[in-house]
């Protein structure tokens, strides 16, 4: 292997020699051996011809001596082998040398007509033939030639010796010095140099090598240090580090992970990480490389138990660089892993926390809301069904505004306990928000359990609930909706569940009902209400309709009921009652209430220029939700800004609103009060305890409800006998407390009759006149005004 390039270079040069040199000298040889062969047959040719011119004589003269010595000095030359020569006639014949050749020798004849120029011309008298040897290639050469030949073949060997002597001097010598430094180095590890100097291209090829030893040599002390600080900072560095092969092997451990997990290195080093780490999470670990980081790309996480030497499991957080060259089949990771069990035990009861309802360690709605999500994918597996019971207490507010929220917190935790009397170990119950439960309900014949169930929750809640010495009842609205019948996923089951609910309290409350799909057309019509009432406050659809509140005595108009009224430009004018419902539920009855009293207090303004309405009072319905601490001042801004008095303003509430019995209601109707509007409580006697609001409250018109004033005249005699005695009643009581009384819904000459001679003092109804708009009412006391009417006579 050392003279491997020496053989190259002797066998190229021999190569050389066999395809170049070697085919010129034969070239040569060849060119130089047919011309000396053409040379010497001229040569002889020139001596035959000679011959023949001598030789004409002694044949004419038939002079055989003659003939025979010419023979014989044609013979004499070197390259002549035979001579034979003979007359025409036959009589001569001479063979010189007189024994025939040989004919295996090479030879070549040459043969020439012998004339003789006799007085009547040339005559020929005979031939002679001459044989000539066909020498070989290099003995047809003379021997100065060979000579020449000799120095030629001795100086191509010098060249072609000191090429290889050359060679082995300039650049052999200094490969195998460079082969045994780079040897040295291998085998030593040490970094040789090559001890040669020159100022060809051997001497810069071993100068770089020299200079890149050094260089390397330089940079692995440069390298033992930085791997010597790596090392270091690896085992100093106050985490978990480790590092993997492509294999998940441990090629590495940091000192401060031997610490951490109690092993010692080599009891870590060579073997696969998942050999720490619980069995039912190896596939989660491997497959870790596709939970990218969210601000680094190039490092993945996963979280996993890890088994520690003394057996217990501890929770890390593994963060792993992946390889910088990008091959994860070669390349090694760096990874740190933190003990996170404190955190993730902290995120479990934080967990827990967030979706336990405080209060009465329920499932909350984000709880309620992933059981079920569980619930149905289960149940689309099992092919089983579900049902959602949804429960709405019906007035614990009140319970809250009258006895306070410790009350009312205490009432919620013994429903819980009762409802939870009524339900399955396997049934799961939440608290979705206030007042609202839901319960998921897991069986074959679900619709027949859950309203079962359903029942047992109504039934059990109608016994009153002690708190504080104090007996409160508690009822509940409920609604049950079915997967997959009802519903396609979670949020819809819930939600078909609530409808069933709303369904059930819009009804009369305090029972249960099933969904079914006229809820949908329910909701449908709800919520295009709800648009109908957006688009009518933007483009000013709501108005404001006049009712008349005559005297019963002499039927003079006494004041006007302001009545809300939507006149849609499409579908006319839409049922007040919904409007309010849907109004007061989704919070637009403000804004509603807002827009209706202003037009009612420009209609009161309006009419206060005809004759005679100048003291002409006008009745507004308020909802409970408009009782604000803003509504005086509101109020008292149209009023001035109309130049209207407070006293002609009759605030009609009803007995929903004192109900509440909320302390801010209070202030307002005080504030009302005092700032001399008048307070009407709207369809007395409906309510079971109107006697007490006309003493806890400052009331001044009584309106006694219109069923009182229909049941006059309609139904047994009994029942209006009865009618009767309950107008005058409330009549007596009213005027004892100082209220006047006005009668609704009088529709006949008979009830008017009637009411005037029971005493009231006021009524309103159709036998008067309909609610109309404005422009109506204008026109109509501008006719037929019983104003006008008065004033006349």
């Amino acid at each position: 292997m050392m003279h491997s390039v020496e053989n190259r270079f002797i066998a190229i040069v021999c190569g050389a020699m066999l395809m170049f040199v070697a085919p010129l000298i034969v070239l040569f040889l060849t060119l130089s051996s047919e011309r000396v062969a053409r040379e010497r047959l001229q040569n002889t040719q020139i001596l035959l011809e000679a011959g023949a011119q001598a030789l004409g004589k002694p044949l004419w003269d038939f002079d055989r001596d003659g003939a025979e010595q010419i023979a014989r000095s044609l013979s004499a030359n070197a390259d002549v082998l035979s001579v034979h020569i003979r007359d025409s006639s036959g009589t001569i014949s001479v063979h010189i040398p007189p024994v025939p050749v040989d004919p295996n020798v090479p030879h070549k004849s040459l043969s020439k007509e012998i004339l003789y120029n006799s007085q009547d011309g040339q005559r020929s008298v005979g031939t002679a033939e001459i044989r000539v040897a066909a020498p070989g290639l290099l003995s047809r050469f003379s021997k100065d030639e060979l000579t020449v030949f000799a120095i030629l073949v001795v100086a191509v060997g010098v060249v072609f010796a000191s090429a290889i002597l050359g060679n082995r001097i300039t650049v052999i010598r200094p490969l195998m010095r460079l082969t045994a430094a780079i040897e040295a180095t291998r085998r030593l590890g040490s970094r040789h140099h090559v001890d040669w100097t020159s100022d060809d291209e051997m001497g810069t090829l071993a100068h770089n090598f020299n200079e890149m030893q050094s260089n390397l040599e330089r940079e692995e002390k440069e390298l033992k240090l930085a791997h010597a600080r790596a090392t270091d900072i690896y085992n100093l560095t106050p985490s978990m580090l480790f590092s993997l092969d492509a294999d998940n092997r441990l090629t590495a451990v940091s000192d401060y992970w031997l610490i951490a997990t109690g092993y010692s290195r080599h009891q870590v080093i060579g073997r696969t990480f998942t050999d720490f780490v619980d069995d039912h999470w190896h596939e989660t670990y491997r497959a870790r490389r596709g939970n990218g980081n969210a601000t680094h790309a190039n490092i993945c996480e996963v979280t996993v138990p890890f088994i520690k030497a003394d057996g217990e499991t501890m929770t890390v957080l593994i963060l792993e660089m992946k390889s910088a060259t990008g091959d994860e089949h070669y390349g090694l990771s760096l990874s740190v892993m933190t003990d996170v069990t404190e955190l993730k035990q902290a995120e479990s009861r934080n967990h827990a926390q967030a979706i336990t309802d405080h209060l009465t360690g329920l499932l909350n709605r984000q709880g309620f809301e992933a059981v079920l999500d569980d619930a149905i994918r289960n149940a689309d597996e099992t092919a089983t069904q579900l049902a959602c019971i949804f429960i709405d207490l019906d007035r614990f507010k009140w319970i809250n505004d009258h006895f306070g929220h410790a009350v009312g917190d205490e009432v919620l935790r013994q429903v819980v306990a009762r409802i939870r009397t009524t339900l399955r170990l396997e049934d799961t119950m939440s608290r979705l928000g206030g007042d609202e439960f839901a319960i998921l309900v897991n069986a074959e014949q679900v619709e027949a359990l859950a309203s079962e169930i359903g029942d047992r929750i109504c039934a059990i809640l109608r016994e009153p609930i002690l708190v504080e010495g104090a007996d409160l009842s508690v009822s509940a609205s409920i609604g049950i909706a079915l997967y997959p019948d009802h519903a396609a996923n979670a949020a819809e089951l819930l939600l078909k569940s609530d409808m069933a609910m709303y369904a059930r309290k819009r009804d009369g409350k305090n029972g249960m009902l099933v969904f079914d799909t006229s809820m949908l057309d329910s909701a449908r019509e709800r919520h295009e209400m709800e648009q109908n009432i957006d688009a009518a406050l933007k483009e000013d659809w709501f108005e404001a309709y006049l009712q008349p509140i005559v005297s019963l005595g002499d039927g003079r108009i006494a004041g006007f009921e302001a009545l809300m009224r939507l006149n849609h430009p499409e579908k006319g004018i839409l049922s007040p009652a919904k409007i309010i419902g849907i109004a007061e539920e989704n919070g637009s009855i403000a804004r509603v209430g807002e827009r209706v009293l202003e037009k009612a207090i420009g209609h009161l303004a309006r009419l206060t220029q005809l004759e005679g309405a100048d003291t002409t009072y006008l009745a507004i319905n308020f909802s409970p939700l408009q009782f604000t601490e803003t509504l005086p001042h509101k109020l008292a801004a149209l009023l001035l800004k109309h130049h209207i008095s407070p006293t002609r303003i009759v605030i009609e509430i009803t007995e929903a609103v004192l109900m509440l019995d909320n302390p801010d209601v209070h202030a307002v109707l005080k504030q009302l009060s005092e700032f001399g509007c008048r307070i009407a409580l709207d369809d007395f006697g409906t309510g079971y305890s109107s006697l007490s609001y006309l003493n806890r409250f400052p009331v001044d018109i009584v309106k006694v409800d219109q069923s009182f004033t229909r049941s006059l005249s309609t139904g047994t005699a009994d029942v209006r006998r009865k009618s009767r005695m309950l107008i005058k009643g409330i009549r007596t009581i009213s005027h004892q407390m100082g209220c006047t009384v006005v009668a609704e819904g009088i529709e006949t000459k008979e009830q008017w009759e009637l009411l005037r001679k029971l005493g009231l003092d006021y009524g309103q109804g159709y036998l008067f006149s309909r609610p109309m708009p404005i422009e109506n009412m204008l026109l109509m006391l501008e006719m037929e005004s019983e104003v006008k009417a008065t004033n006349r006579a």
